[in-house]
């Protein structure tokens, strides 16, 4: 049986108006008994602190749920707020959703 992969792709900024809604999303992903969880940054202009720790707080609650969270599609200035705090050795981070349909999805 295929693993449950589903797709979040938030838009914008995501910042401390905007983490709320999108750990809401998460948790409803995992109360649908979700496997594979991917955040697309493709739409996201600017993540500010707040939207990082939304971001890690969803990776805490899919990893609890026995579940797993991908990153796909950050620009420069999300890459660049990842490796400051160390947050690029937490999260696998995917070049294209692309590339993490072909490492991860292919490989389940």
């Amino acid at each position: 049986m295929s693993p449950v992969v589903k797709i979040v792709q938030p838009s914008g900024i995501l910042d401390g108006t905007k983490a709320g809604q999108f750990r809401q999303e998460i948790s409803d992903l995992v109360k649908s008994n979700v496997d594979i969880v991917l955040i697309d940054f493709q739409d996201v202009t600017f993540m500010d602190s707040s939207g990082l720790g939304a971001l890690v707080l969803a990776l805490k609650t899919v990893r609890a749920a026995g579940g797993k969270l991908f990153v796909c599609s950050v620009n420069e200035q999300i890459k660049m707020l990842f490796e400051l705090t160390s947050m690029d050795r937490v999260f696998e981070i995917f070049p294209t959703r692309a590339d993490f349909e072909e490492s991860v999805v292919s490989a389940s």
